[in-house]
């Protein structure tokens, strides 16, 4: 493993003093009385609980660095020379352009994607708030799917109740739904994601009813971390709405104390906290039922980074309920709302924890039980991770749920437009070298211009980076996909990787590098 430093980060915009650095505390070698910093514990003694949370919090994506025993890239692609599957091996049929990348999951009704790969969950955080126009429009186009997370009506300044205490009014939620829909075009869908604060409030009942949702997104947890969703908040007076509203909220924005350190500056936010959720087999499938009847089309769960147990738990009960999709996001995960020493330690790491799942798949079809589709996240970013995780859980994997690789291009280029307008500076040599205008700029753009026509202009630059973005992952695909002799995603299977190591390869179940097609080799040889 790497050496690493957890008592600064830049993350946490900390570092240490000294070059020697203790391995297991962080804390330099030799601690001086009168260091003027800058390690976590020097600006703990000033600042407190902000230390938890990479900074600045809101205004940035955060994913843990810690460098585990065995991880993806440990494993390699296998490419052939032999065969090809879903076409005729024939060298003017079989290129790589014609791969099909759309994949399908769902029970009875089913979600096509042009792409095996869909948003992780985009909730209540000001990331998503502020950059979804661009996120939910560039999921669209690009025909893939889109996670509203948790918590998006219970933090809306605009939610209003019925005396019962139930959303009939959220306005934040009707534009999340309405910017995805405005240019869906049959591929993908838009799940809203539920947990305690959102089922006790009815959201369910207000998107499907309200809305049209068609998809429910039932939430145990994810891979960043083991405690409900956070944001800050800047306002003594949204904290203590938000309190009013059933949510925890730290430190008590009612207790004087806080409410004048609050005012003399030196506490800058609090902290909005969901509950815990708690799970049992009789209210998960009571829960599911009840949403079917309320009209949900398809019911999704998403898990996180648990041990085996919990696992198996997501996995058979899934399986009996006959859930849609079932997404399970490994350690570390992160978009930068977790603590980030529990982002960096918590968790079963996504290589361990899908291949636990593809254990428990096996033996659950062994077992003469059908197995829910099923898509893997936790720190994926590129066409080889794709393509990698639907062979790791091949034949159960049917898609990869990305987090910052599709958040980072909707940022972009939305800051792309800023510049272009000459704001912060103007453009950035990074994207001038490219051109002056978004038509230049943006390589995609005369193909969105060609599909889109005078709609085109009225495409924010966030969604067309986007757009870009998925494509160079499908092209990317589609190359390995070709090398690998795989024409269609359903054909991709665990004996198209293998380990570079012995751990991963008793880690994965996958075959060691130098035993892969071993038999087949000799076979060959002593013929």
């Amino acid at each position: 493993m790497n050496f690493q430093r957890p008592n600064a980060n830049e993350a946490l915009e900390t570092k240490n003093r000294s070059r020697n650095v203790a391995p297991q505390s962080g804390i330099c070698s030799r601690c001086i009385d009168g260091c003027k910093g800058n390690c976590d514990l020097f600006r703990a003694t000033f600042r407190g609980r902000e230390l938890l949370y990479p900074q600045p919090f809101g205004s940035i994506t955060a994913g843990a660095d810690k460098d585990y025993p065995v991880d993806y890239s440990h494993l390699n692609i296998n490419g052939y020379a032999f065969g090809a599957k879903g076409i005729e091996a024939n060298p003017d049929m079989a290129t790589f352009p014609s791969v099909d990348t759309e994949t399908a999951f769902g029970v009875d009704s089913q979600v096509k994607m042009r792409v095996p790969i869909f948003t992780g969950a985009l909730g209540s955080t000001d990331i998503a708030r502020k950059n979804w126009e661009h996120f939910a429009i560039g999921a669209a186009i690009s025909g893939i799917t889109l996670v509203c997370g948790e918590n998006v009506c219970g933090i809306d300044p605009g939610l209003q109740f019925n005396a019962d205490g139930k959303v009939i009014q959220s306005p934040e939620m009707d534009r999340r739904i309405n910017e995805y829909r405005r240019y869906h075009e049959g591929y993908g869908d838009i799940l809203v994601q539920m947990n305690v604060e959102d089922t006790r409030i009815g959201v369910a009942e207000y998107v499907i009813e309200k809305l049209g949702v068609e998809t429910i997104e039932l939430k145990w947890g994810q891979g960043a971390k083991c405690i409900g969703g956070e944001i800050k908040v800047n306002s003594l007076k949204r904290a203590l709405e938000l309190k009013k509203r059933g949510y925890i909220v730290t430190p008590d924005p009612e207790n004087p104390a806080f409410q004048a350190a609050f005012k003399a500056g030196p506490l800058k936010q609090f902290e909005r906290h969901s509950r815990l959720g708690f799970i049992d087999q009789e209210g998960f499938m009571r829960e599911v039922e009840r949403l079917r009847k309320l009209g949900a089309q398809r019911v999704t769960l998403k898990t996180g980074a648990y041990p085996m147990r919990e696992l198996a738990m997501a996995i058979r009960w899934s399986s009996d309920a006959k859930i849609d999709l079932l997404t399970i996001d490994g350690a570390p995960g992160g978009t930068g709302m977790s603590p980030w020493r529990m982002m960096c330690e918590w968790g079963v790491p996504a290589i361990y924890l899908h291949s636990m799942a593809y254990e428990l798949c096996d033996r659950l079809v062994k077992n003469g039980k059908p197995v829910p589709d099923i898509a893997f996240a936790g720190g994926f970013s590129s066409e080889d991770h794709v393509f990698k995780a639907l062979a790791l859980g091949a034949p159960y994997c049917k898609a990869v749920c990305m987090g910052r690789a599709l958040m980072i291009p909707g940022m972009v280029g939305k800051n792309t437009e800023k510049w272009l307008r000459g704001e912060q500076g103007g453009l950035p040599s990074t994207v001038s070298a490219f051109g002056s205008t978004k038509e230049e700029i943006f390589m995609n753009y005369e193909v969105i211009k060609e599909k889109y026509g005078s709609e085109a202009p009225k495409l924010p630059l966030g969604a067309i980076g986007i757009f870009s973005a998925v494509d160079k992952i499908k092209v990317g695909l589609q190359q390995i996909m070709a090398g690998s002799r795989n024409w269609n995603v359903k054909h991709i299977s665990r004996k198209d990787i293998f380990s570079l190591t012995e751990e991963c390869a008793k880690v994965t179940g996958t075959s060691y590098v130098m035993d892969a097609y071993r038999e087949e080799a000799l076979k060959i040889i002593d013929a």
